[in-house]
């Protein structure tokens, strides 16, 4: 977030309320309510963050709001705009070109049906791991994933969360992943050694999830007669997914698969050339939902920085480090509360990696070792909070709650739970 700082900040609990103003809102009301869509999402951040700017003091009323629009204009956040309006544009014209349906009958084809779930988190660990973004990654296969669990009967919800976790895998280990780069530049050491340390903790998390997702997959049954792949078709997402492994920007990846789908849409007659701005054009507003929250959501953080909400947690961490465990535990639980108040893993670590530079040089932690930490319990949180770029980004693409996706999210809990154990137990030991 931009960082400029109130000259006045409130007190700690208070500039955190507008946080807990939503999560009481949105998660608690649909826990309670059993409904998911009970609350829209998008009035739970517009009542959070009228409340977030109401409960600002020391400045006027257009200086609060100046500052709300700060935070939403923030480049993070106009970047994960741009892609969510070529994510829009490339999903319904792929869908409408028939790209998907014949994607998905490929991959029906190609897996046999008690490996199809297992299949699905490879391809994500896999992609993910290439182009160092989760983000990518989900544009890419969650249209996919939708697919095959309409023609499988597995729930969407659950096959989006493979996907999901799927996706936090690479963007945790990967050498060109912002958050690898972050993690690695604060704390001072070389990406290959994190990238040790880090995957020591969370391959076994991965192996034990692929392992659930086997058991899983005993019974998804495919159907009995997968109809003819139009080869031609699949095309822009072999384009999507060669150009992204390749290590191309996401932007370039999307519009390269926005013109081929176009360009074969036309070519076989799936549609002339207004129907494919059509499909465009419905796209695009089909993400307007992801792009007001993204604003809101964007502007109310910032707020809860400007009023101090994020000092006041690092300060009160900071204040109950003991020993070399509780220096780790106190990093985990800095970048984690951290990543709450910004939705966004990459300025959660660069928020907090000074910090933990401090802390580690005080408490003799290897350097590999808070960097993992910084990154895997970003990664973490980021995965499984619903105004998360990623659970937006799926929901939008899926058409169904963020908060749906949450419960089925195996690796990021499977995640968290090993890194955990990992300071608990002091290992690697190697390393601790």
């Amino acid at each position: 977030m931009n960082q400029i700082y109130n000259p006045k900040p409130m007190s700690g609990l208070r500039a955190l309320s507008p946080l807990i103003v939503f999560l009481c809102l949105y998660l608690i009301t649909s826990i309670v309510m059993n409904d998911f869509y009970k609350v829209p999402i998008t009035v739970a951040f517009l009542v959070s963050s009228c409340y977030a700017i109401a409960i600002t003091h020391g400045v006027k009323l257009d200086q609060r709001i100046y500052q709300f629009s700060m935070g939403a204009a923030n480049k993070n956040i106009l970047l994960m705009i741009w892609i969510f309006i070529l994510a829009g544009a490339f999903a319904r014209s792929a869908k409408a070109m028939g790209a998907i349906d014949a994607t998905v009958n490929l991959t029906l084809q190609i897996l046999p049906d008690n490996l199809l779930l297992a299949g699905i988190f490879l391809a994500a660990c896999f992609i993910s791991l290439s182009i160092g973004t989760s983000v990518g990654t989900i544009v890419a296969l969650t249209p996919v994933a939708v697919g095959l669990a309409d023609k499988t009967g597995i729930a969407i919800p659950f096959m989006v969360a493979v996907v999901v976790g799927g996706s936090l895998f690479g963007d945790n280990l990967s050498f060109i992943s912002d958050t690898t780069i972050a993690a690695t530049k604060t704390q001072g050491c070389d990406m290959k050694d994190k990238f040790r340390v880090n995957s020591l903790i969370v391959v076994p998390a991965a192996i034990v999830v692929l392992l659930i997702y086997v058991w899983k997959g005993i019974g998804v049954t495919e159907l009995t007669h997968t109809p003819a792949i139009e080869w031609v078709k699949v095309i822009p997402y072999l384009i999507v997914l060669a150009t992204a492994i390749a290590g191309l920007n996401v932007f370039i990846v999307l519009t390269l698969g926005i013109v081929a789908t176009g360009i074969i849409g036309i070519a076989t007659g799936s549609f002339d050339l207004f129907d494919c701005f059509a499909a465009m054009g419905d796209g695009i507003i089909g993400m307007g939902e992801l792009i007001i929250i993204t604003l809101l959501a964007g502007g109310m953080l910032e707020l809860i920085r400007y009023n101090g909400g994020i000092s006041y947690i690092i300060r009160g961490l900071t204040r109950r480090v003991n020993g070399k465990r509780g220096a780790e535990f106190s990093i985990a639980g800095l970048v984690s509360i951290a990543n709450l108040c910004t939705a966004n893993n990459t300025i959660a670590i660069l928020t907090t990696g000074p910090i933990a530079k401090d802390i580690a040089t005080r408490f003799k932690l290897d350097p590999r070792k808070s960097a993992s930490i910084l990154d895997t319990f970003s990664c973490f949180i980021q995965g499984i909070i619903p105004y998360g770029a990623q659970l937006l980004m799926a929901a939008g693409l899926a058409n169904i709650s963020p908060i749906s996706i949450v419960g089925n999210l195996y690796y990021p809990f499977t995640m968290g739970a090993f890194a955990l154990l990992a300071i608990i137990f002091r290992y690697p030991r190697r390393y601790s």
